[in-house]
């Protein structure tokens, strides 16, 4: 489990809502579990959503968010730190956020180092305080259907299952806790490949969000034989478009609580749900196969993160069902056009994959010595090692360095 500082925050400003997640993303542990648009929902955010710092946007109408704040800052001032950020100048309105116990007050425009260095601070006094540690969450993005997400999922999440020896530290006889999510909720399939029955699902957990504990975790989740534990999707329908973005969120931070590893499913998409989930995801693998719809998709996703303030230093790209037989693409084609490497090919073979589906079994179990199976191994090794890569941190999607992305903190223009 990795430590990390965990922000909710408040922004009814959404033209700066880029450039603010893309600061916040830069910073090494940091991660975004909730983003509220609207102050009235911030009691809800601080009940649902563990957090170490709240970072409070007051502008353009710091007085009436103050308004909404102000007791709530007072009653989690031991166990949250709040900052404030705007550009109001006025000596009372810093003195009420300093009695209410705000932790910090910026005035834009200001250097993102100096926010960093704040979140950092505030990171490692939390750790001395003895703040629990979380579980990294891996998020798998299929870029069409039938891709091979739902495979990549249940066999890596196998693989990870059996490792004594992750985040670099040797853990003898102890394994680590690992959680398949099914974020497809009409018609996901991770239990059906792994022959899983489960009588619970995320829509169980989903439905009292703010009161999800220990007991209903372990209730919920299918314990299958491997080691892993898999949160099917919704039943019906029905229950599927009663979830929404905050609950599905909640969810899953109430199982990083619980879990070292947690894995979701997630089809192609960019709504509600698909923003909450990446801004609380350490990695995304953004899944492809050597078909021309697929890169075309892979790049769309790629610029909508980076227009969107996310963080692409956290994308790894998958390429599924590589080889000379796998059409007119190669591997070289993909790269050109989305000016990236390919992080893990997988090699085309059919035959062991459709096998190890209709068997509902992993490849550790089904085809332990396949080449399928030892590329599933290798990006469970690399998801338990050092974790993000850094090289890329100051690149966008297209490979070009990222200019302005700081403008509305720093007064510089883009």
């Amino acid at each position: 489990m990795s430590q990390t500082v965990r922000v909710i925050i408040v922004n009814t400003d959404e033209g700066v809502a880029p450039d603010l997640r893309q600061v916040l993303s830069s910073v090494d542990g940091v991660r975004i579990v909730a983003e509220v648009d609207e102050p009235v929902l911030l009691p809800q955010a601080l009940e649902q959503f563990p957090a170490e710092v709240l970072l409070i946007h007051l502008d353009p109408s710091p007085d009436a968010i103050m308004d909404i704040a102000t007791p709530l800052i007072e009653e989690h001032k031991s166990d949250i730190a709040a900052i404030a950020m705007t550009e109001n100048r006025d000596a009372q309105l810093v003195m009420r956020a300093m009695r209410a116990g705000m932790r910090e007050f910026l005035w834009k425009p200001f250097p993102p180092e100096q926010l960093a260095e704040i979140l950092q601070r505030v990171g490692g006094e939390a750790a001395a305080t003895g703040n629990r540690q979380h579980g990294r969450l891996v998020t798998v993005v299929g870029t069409g259907g039938g891709v091979g997400t739902t495979q990549l999922v249940t066999n890596v999440g196998a693989e990870l299952s059996q490792f004594e020896h992750w985040d670099q530290q040797p853990r003898p006889g102890v394994k680590p806790r690992v959680a398949l999510v099914d974020l497809d909720f009409r018609l996901g399939q991770v239990a059906v490949q792994l022959d899983a029955q489960p009588t619970y699902t995320i829509a169980e957990l989903c439905d009292s969000p703010e009161q999800i504990d220990q007991q209903m975790i372990e209730r919920a989740m299918y314990k299958h034989p491997v080691g892993i534990d898999v949160l099917a999707r919704p039943v019906d329908f029905t229950q599927a478009d009663a979830i929404s973005a905050g609950q599905c969120a909640s969810a899953l931070a109430a199982l990083q609580e619980h879990y070292d590893f947690i894995l979701t499913d997630m089809p192609a998409r960019f709504d509600p749900t698909a923003r909450a989930v990446f801004d609380i995801a350490d990695t995304y693998l953004l899944v492809l196969q050597l078909m021309v719809p697929c890169v075309r998709t892979a790049d769309r996703i790629l610029q909508e993160l980076s227009g969107s303030g996310y963080s692409t230093s956290r994308v790894r790209i998958v390429c599924n069902r590589c080889g000379r037989d796998s059409g007119f693409l190669d591997q070289t084609d993909v790269e050109n056009t989305l000016k990236r490497k390919v992080d893990y090919p997988i090699p085309n073979d059919w035959k062991t994959s459709a096998t190890a589906v209709n068997m509902g079994a992993p490849l550790l179990t089904s085809a332990p010595k396949s080449k399928l199976r030892q590329a599933y191994l290798e990006i469970a090794l690399s998801l338990a090692g050092t974790g993000e890569r850094t090289e890329e941190k100051s690149e966008d999607s297209n490979g070009e360095a990222k200019k302005g992305v700081f403008s509305f903190l720093s007064g510089a223009k883009s």
